[in-house]
């Protein structure tokens, strides 16, 4: 299969645009989560808000520079106003993530991650079960944990994102990234990173900042990726436990510059099979 774009992704220019822009992301996120996020936004160099509310998150969606959704504590009245922001995003131009949380673990939720799907998500972003779950619209994971490799949630991977004209990202040890056409593969971060609370729900911010005003999402998310892994990476470093790590992760991604992405490895896209 011929890819539209091959060969390296430059991190580098995808962070100083996304600097330069210094874009507003709105998270309806859920409530663990809320200030991680916004902390990790503010040291990359975005511009966070939480806005949830009904009343006014559809509003609100259509003037920031990209959404965010997370079912992580979900509530029918949460539930609305995620599907109402999704619409008004899409309406507006916006590009839009959906993080499903922990979709296979009740009946609600799998039905919530199937409405938030037809509100066509620019980018999925998950770990190995909630992918396979969100796919097969089935159950799968242990809360918000990844019972299956990365591996196991290729196949569901690029059939989810055929099937929805989304970009997938599936974060774990080895990040994986598929349009349906193109396949990447990520690595990097530290072992540390899944010991400090919602670390991937502030990655989705990231990914959502990384999204603006990119030509192409599919190259986008993986340099967003790319970007978190390293920063995971020089944090662990220094770090002697989780709440060092937590310090030293928010100064990292704070430290990031072009000759510290420029030393990547390079982001090589391969045809998805």
């Amino acid at each position: 299969m011929t890819t539209a774009t091959r060969g390296p992704i430059d991190s580098a220019a995808h962070l100083a645009r996304l600097r330069k822009r210094a874009p507003l992301i709105h998270n309806i996120t859920n409530l663990v989560a809320m200030n991680p996020m916004a902390n990790v936004l503010l040291a990359l160099g975005a511009s966070p808000a939480m806005v949830h509310a009904r009343e006014e998150a559809a509003e609100f969606a259509a003037l920031a520079d990209a959404l965010t959704i997370n079912i992580g504590t979900l509530s029918p009245h949460w539930l609305d106003a995620m599907e109402e922001a999704a619409e008004a995003a899409q309406l507006a131009g916006r590009p839009w993530v959906l993080d499903p949380v922990a979709v296979g673990a009740t009946r609600y939720r799998r039905e919530a991650g199937q409405r938030l799907l037809e509100c066509r998500p620019t980018v999925i972003r998950g770990n190995a079960s909630e992918i396979l779950a969100l796919e097969r619209q089935g159950s799968g994971g242990r809360g918000v944990d990844s019972s299956d490799p990365i591996e196991a949630a290729e196949e569901a991977a690029i059939s989810l994102a055929r099937r929805t004209a989304a970009v997938v990202a599936v974060t774990g040890e080895i990040d994986l990234v598929t349009d349906g056409r193109r396949l990447a593969r990520i690595s990097g971060g530290h072992p540390l990173m899944p010991r400090v609370t919602t670390l991937g729900c502030a990655l989705t911010g990231v990914v959502a900042a990384f999204l603006v005003d990119a030509e192409d999402p599919f190259a986008a998310t993986t340099a967003a990726l790319a970007c978190y892994g390293e920063a995971g990476r020089r944090a662990g470093t220094t770090a002697t436990g989780p709440g060092s790590f937590a310090v030293a992760f928010l100064d990292a991604l704070y430290a990031l510059d072009h000759d510290q992405l420029v030393t990547l490895p390079t982001l090589e896209v391969s045809d998805a099979p």
